[in-house]
């Protein structure tokens, strides 16, 4: 942020500094979110009766403040530094660039305030009020534009990175006007739950998982200073995400009207989802091979590696709970809250902000000025999460045994409890570390700053 941008260079870093700390905005008012539903469960809500501030509208802005705000900023600030490396070229238009990041979020801040208003739509992840739609979608078909071009033109192989970015590209207007519109206008009742299903999972399946493995497939072989340990692990890993995720979403409604044949290819589906996903975790693995103890000394990448991790938790998580007979403890339980923020903070974000912990200084010019700051965020980012994820999925647990044997619902608050207070400080820790690399963005943003002053001040000794 502290140089001007030349139409010779192919990345406008300023404007991915700016995604960045977008992204990180919109976390810290997700982790508001969260912390006043928190509260509410333990019956100790600050702003209990205050209608706009009621916890079940800041838990709708919970999950699109981290949907579209976060995930969705800080991976558009990936890719306008990604795409132009891969393909040699800048994207579209610069100037579309920036309208891109001004209507974003006014999308998102359009939608928060909707939300708070009373006039969210009855789709999970889909909330977005329908007089937004029409300029989400806009949206979206812009941002598509203005990376698709630059990468049709470029000749010869591409890289697998470009290879599910172009595919994100294409699938999330697709899954957005599928899950947005066509329930709202065109289909009704259990044909409309159907949709809504295969929406909500693969908002998650179409968008956010092909370029966070894109964004993997480019970033970690450059800290490892190798490339993947196979390539035609990855393009597997293409091929089966685009063959079986789009049919996974019904998993969501088991037990419904939806026709079983639906049901039950959405459970075969998910587990064959699961088996590719293994292959991805394989590939980045064994790519450790021969580079020591890198993973563990080099911040960025144990960022990514603990995000690989929890990832092969996830998958296993899905193989079972995705079945019938899982699903008889833990569908509506803590079980389900638990595995939601494993696999959107522990996975996807944690590779965020590795790539965040790479970027900035190589955008701001200046090493980071506290890397002890650095240790703090990672170790209460992850024990914070690891903490809760473990709480609520005992919660689960008791939760769906105790209705499973027909206890009185007070007695699965009770239950619950004790797990929700568990919830409260780990959730503290997690605010406490990004409160940690929020004040070091700062410290060396003015620290580069200082550098910027010092070098003009020699230049113009020097003349």
């Amino acid at each position: 942020m502290t140089t001007d941008v030349s139409r010779n260079k192919l990345v406008d870093e300023k404007l991915v500094a700016w995604w960045f700390i977008a992204a990180l905005g919109y976390f810290f008012v997700s982790l508001a979110g969260g912390f006043l539903m928190g509260f509410q469960l333990i019956d100790h809500n600050p702003l209990k009766g205050i209608e706009i501030f009621s916890p079940g509208r800041w838990r709708m802005v919970h999950t699109n403040a981290i949907a579209y705000g976060f995930i969705a900023s800080a991976f558009l600030g990936m890719l306008h530094w990604a795409v132009p490396r891969l393909t040699l070229r800048p994207v579209l238009h610069g100037g579309l660039s920036w309208l891109i990041f001004a209507a974003w979020h006014g999308v998102v801040l359009a939608t928060a305030a909707g939300i708070l208003l009373g006039e969210a739509q009855g789709l999970e992840w889909g909330e977005t009020p329908v007089w937004i739609d029409p300029f989400a979608m806009v949206g979206l078909i812009l941002v598509g534009l203005n990376f698709l071009l630059p990468i049709i033109k470029t000749p010869g192989p591409m890289y697998v990175s470009l290879w599910y970015f172009i595919a994100a590209f294409i699938w999330t207007p697709l899954t957005y006007f599928m899950g947005n519109f066509i329930p709202e206008y065109w289909v009704g009742g259990v044909g409309g739950g159907a949709l809504g299903g295969l929406f909500i999972h693969d908002l998650v399946g179409l968008f956010v998982t092909p370029i966070g493995w894109g964004m993997m497939y480019y970033f970690v072989p450059i800290m490892l200073k190798k490339p993947v340990w196979s390539h035609g692990l990855s393009l597997v890993g293409f091929w089966g995400l685009a063959f079986f995720y789009p049919l996974t979403g019904i998993h969501h409604f088991l037990y419904t009207p939806i026709p079983m044949y639906l049901q039950y290819g959405a459970v075969i589906s998910t587990i064959a989802v699961e088996m590719v996903v293994t292959t991805v975790i394989i590939n980045f693995f064994a790519s450790l091979w021969g580079t020591g103890f890198r993973a563990l000394t080099f911040l960025p990448l144990r960022w990514y590696y603990t995000g690989m991790v929890l990832y092969f938790v996830t998958c296993a998580q899905c193989a079972m709970q995705t079945t019938l007979t899982f699903q008889k403890i833990i569908h509506f339980t803590d079980w389900v809250v638990a595995h939601a923020h494993m696999v959107m903070l522990g996975v996807f974000g944690f590779w965020i902000i590795g790539t965040m912990v790479y970027l900035f200084p190589r955008l701001l010019k200046h090493e980071w000025v506290r890397k002890d700051w650095l240790e703090y965020h990672y170790w209460l980012s992850a024990g914070g999460l690891v903490v809760m994820v473990i709480d609520l999925t005992l919660a689960g647990l008791f939760q769906g045994w105790s209705w499973a044997s027909l206890h009185a619902w007070d007695d699965s608050l009770k239950y619950s409890m004790p797990f929700w207070w568990v919830r409260i400080p780990a959730g503290l820790a997690i605010l406490v570390g990004q409160i940690y690399f929020a004040m070091n963005i700062y410290l060396t943003w003015q620290a580069s700053k200082v550098n910027v002053q010092t070098e003009e001040m020699a230049l113009a000794a020097m003349e």
